[in-house]
């Protein structure tokens, strides 16, 4: 079963052999690296920009303007922070030619911390991403949704950015993509560039085919009636795992893959939310102006009669980086202990009950941990 970054290899494959993508672009993302995480080896139409992510947004958006449908990367989302202004004419392009004219491009960056990267290789920028109108934000958590969503991404008319974990990116999925050898050992041989001279590689690509994850649709990935646990990227895979653990101490925790950011799919957390009462979203941004406060914002709008205890937040601290060492990066972003402990917290919380009375909230309410 393919990694996550073979998901988006594949896709990208498809998508510019069936799709009409015309360029994947980028630093080291074209021939002989192919990407920093190897996500775009072998794709015939990827090639190598300068240094110099505002010059990579100005040309994403000029070929889409020109016809294109174009993936451009930037390396490391530390390093977008410097083109917020010319994402922001991709976002409202549509909107302010009154509907003319669309950007279909995409931006791919990786995001988070996993990987020991430092201070300029973990940032989060989903926080920041939801807050630039005109783009859709999509944030998979394995192969297989990594797969559908970019091909999804690629055909939209509009701008998507596409956040991929560096923490995920050699994690196997637990489903095939159509199409894709059964054996993880005969696709690495297939699609993996060998290392040294790569001068005449030619990747064997399987025939995948044509499968797509429906930009605004959540997947619920642990049934609960507990507690609904929303959540996306790297922290789905530890969330289900505490849902596991926590089912056989009698907790039942709904556990939401968001995927996209947004658009938010509201139904489905509506539905998880009238069911349970209580609420816990988990990210690992810094906490302070966090994606995670929006939605905790809209569902205790519409359901602050209904909710059992106060929703919570689980999410990284507000510091300025993530240091190198294991220890500082582990106490700067939620780990599976947090997670784990947070959901038994808000699960087992006393709740209102029928007379309708607020309990008093523990100390840990005001605490990570």
């Amino acid at each position: 079963m393919a990694t996550y970054a073979q998901g988006i290899r594949l896709a990208l494959h498809y998508a510019e052999e069936n799709l009409g993508l015309t360029d994947v672009f980028g630093e080291d993302v074209g021939p002989p690296l192919g990407g920093v995480f190897t996500a775009t080896q072998g794709i015939k139409c990827a090639w190598n920009s300068p240094l110099d992510e505002r010059g990579i947004i100005g040309m994403a958006i000029g070929i889409a303007l020109a016809g294109g449908r174009p993936v451009a990367e930037i390396q490391f989302a530390d390093y977008i922070f410097n083109t917020i202004d010319m994402l922001k004419l991709a976002g409202n392009l549509r909107w302010s030619s009154y509907g003319n004219y669309g950007v279909p491009l995409v931006i791919m960056t990786p995001v988070g911390a996993g990987i020991h990267g430092s201070i300029y290789h973990s940032h989060s920028f989903e926080s920041m991403a939801t807050h630039i109108p005109g783009f859709k934000i999509v944030a998979p958590s394995n192969a297989l949704d990594a797969y559908g969503l970019m091909l999804s991404s690629i055909v939209d008319p509009d701008p998507v950015m596409y956040l991929k974990s560096k923490a995920l990116m050699r994690v196997k999925s637990e489903h095939l993509i159509p199409g894709e050898p059964g054996d993880l050992a005969e696709l690495n041989k297939r699609i993996n560039a060998p290392i040294g001279d790569r001068s005449k590689w030619v990747p064997d690509w399987p025939a995948v085919e044509d499968y797509r994850v429906p930009i605004g649709k959540a997947s619920v990935v642990r049934e609960g009636s507990d507690l609904t646990v929303i959540t996306y990227s790297r922290h789905v895979l530890e969330c289900a795992r505490a849902a596991d653990q926590l089912r056989g101490e009698g907790i039942s925790c709904e556990v939401i893959d968001l995927r996209t950011l947004f658009p938010v799919d509201w139904p489905t957390l509506r539905r998880s939310v009238a069911k349970t009462g209580r609420v816990l979203v988990v990210n690992e941004d810094t906490e302070v102006t966090n994606y995670g406060e929006h939605l905790i914002r809209k569902l205790t709008e519409e359901f602050f009669f209904d909710l059992q205890v106060a929703p919570r937040l689980l999410a990284g601290v507000n510091v300025p980086g993530v240091g190198i060492s294991i220890p500082l990066e582990e106490a700067s972003v939620p780990q599976y202990r947090d997670v784990l402990d947070t959901m038994r917290d808000v699960a087992t919380q006393p709740g209102r009950g029928t007379t309708g009375e607020w309990p008093l909230l523990p100390e840990t309410v005001f605490g990570r941990r």
